[in-house]
């Protein structure tokens, strides 16, 4: 069996779209904003 073609990594995943990621920026503070309103149970990765 061969591996996925497509693989990333979690510190990749963590520094994109973590929490404290969505926060440094004003456009990410209102991705978070939206998904709190939506009742998400995960705000960000």
């Amino acid at each position: 069996m061969s591996k996925r073609t497509l693989e990333g990594t979690n510190r990749k995943q963590k520094r994109t779209s973590g929490f404290r990621a969505r926060m440094r920026s004003h456009t990410g503070q209102e991705v978070i904003k939206a998904r709190r309103r939506k009742g998400r149970a995960k705000l960000a990765v």
